[in-house]
């Protein structure tokens, strides 16, 4: 399917770490080209959408709508929607981002711990094999934490931190913004023009 037609079915999620941002203009990024959503949001999430975004998340549907609204290939689901196909590893799919990730999603995954649908689809994901991008945002990191980015790793999960460069000269903080979307594009094979390469390239 996403052969054929050079489209891909990816799982998007977005924890409570700060940096919800990221993850927002990712997903956009994604809509913008074509590629097919599967979304899932922690409750935590919601909170940092409110704080950071300032959006009135008290209408959940009408905040998505906002966000990602108009676009066909953009499907939500609820953390306990274990009926989702993204819960299934019969389901084709292309892999998962999680965009920030938080410290706990991040050693629930590494653990096993499979107690919502964000869990679920993360160990689905590494059980068939397919791409897990980990967006951790934190700092300073302990020992708990890089253990357990190791231990992903090693899975076969992908850590790519929030980590904006500066070889590019951001103007701006949707270039700093833009630049580790970008690095997280390059993960999943997505073409994209978000930021000039090392050397003048384009992207």
């Amino acid at each position: 399917m996403t052969q054929q037609t050079n489209k891909k079915v990816l799982t998007v999620a977005i924890t409570g770490a700060s940096g919800a941002v990221y993850g927002v203009r990712f997903v956009q990024e994604l809509l913008r080209q074509g590629h097919t959503v599967h979304f899932v949001l922690t409750g935590a999430a919601w909170q940092v959408f409110h704080y950071e975004l300032q959006l009135d998340t008290t209408d959940q549907e009408k905040c998505l709508e906002e966000l990602f609204g108009g676009y066909k290939n953009f499907h939500y689901h609820t953390q306990q929607d274990f009926s989702a196909p993204i819960a299934s590893g019969s389901a084709k799919n292309d892999g998962m981002i999680i965009i920030p990730c938080s410290m706990g999603t991040l050693a629930k995954i590494a653990h096993g711990i499979s107690s919502n649908l964000l869990e679920r689809s993360a160990d689905v994901v590494l059980k068939e094999r397919r791409k897990l991008v980990i967006v951790p945002r934190e700092t300073p990191l302990n020992s708990i934490h890089l253990e357990n980015m190791k231990r992903l790793s090693d899975l076969g999960g992908l850590i790519v931190p929030a980590m904006p460069g500066f070889y590019h000269n951001p103007e701006s903080m949707d270039d700093m913004i833009n630049f580790v979307v970008g690095k997280v594009l390059d993960q999943v094979d997505v073409d994209h023009n978000l930021f000039t390469r090392w050397g003048g390239g384009e992207s």
